[in-house]
């Protein structure tokens, strides 16, 4: 586990963006743990998450022109991001982010920030349906971009309704890399080493929930 997958499993666990106990999902799976990126909702937090995204693209190695959050999760995302590379990395990329509808005066368009095009690295929260980048993956074939990959806060790494996972779904199609901050893995690993006992306590139903859906 690197130093900064750390950080962000305390940070999560700290400010109870990541909680454990019994939580129902939308596939109505009882999950032993429950992730909430929407309380990233301080200055502090998302400057936090800017740099988790920052030091995980880094590490990755992947190549890319431009990142581009989605609307509207991905728009705080991928601004706190861009400046986390340029700041913490010393890499200064364009970035933008999509309107849900066109704008059809002033600049107009669908997009606001730099051009889209070239290889564009796509900063989202989770994965779950796929949904949100199969629409993204739309709007980069119209402009003419090329998709370089995807980085998201958490991979579940849990299938859905077939063998894979939503990211490993996302992979196999579209050929990308979809990078994360920390996986379920890590998480597991985290908790096989705490000594504080609450926290501890949790990882036989975290294994358990793995077991059963994991991939």
């Amino acid at each position: 586990m690197q130093d900064f997958q750390k950080a962000f499993i305390e940070f999560v666990i700290r400010h109870e963006i990541l909680r454990f106990g019994s939580f129902t999902l939308k596939s109505g799976r009882t999950s032993p743990y429950f992730f909430n990126a929407g309380l990233f909702n301080t200055g502090e937090a998302l400057s936090f998450i800017g740099n988790s995204y920052a030091a995980a693209i880094a590490q990755s190695g992947v190549d890319y022109d431009l990142l581009f959050g989605p609307a509207y999760k991905g728009i705080p995302l991928v601004s706190v991001t861009v400046a986390a590379l340029a700041q913490q990395q010393g890499i200064n990329k364009p970035y933008c982010f999509n309107r849900k509808e066109a704008k059809d005066h002033g600049e107009g368009g669908l997009t606001v920030g730099a051009p889209l095009q070239g290889r564009v690295l796509i900063v989202d929260d989770v994965i779950t349906a796929g949904t949100a980048i199969r629409e993204v993956m739309e709007l980069l074939q119209r402009t003419g971009a090329t998709p370089a990959g995807i980085v998201v806060a958490l991979d579940r790494q849990e299938r859905g309704t077939g063998k894979l996972s939503a990211i490993q779904e996302i992979r196999e199609h579209y050929g990308i890399p979809v990078i994360s901050i920390i996986a379920l893995d890590q998480i597991i690993a985290y908790l096989g080493r705490q000594a504080d006992p609450t926290l501890a306590g949790h990882l036989a139903d975290v294994q358990r929930y793995r077991d059963q859906y994991g991939v």
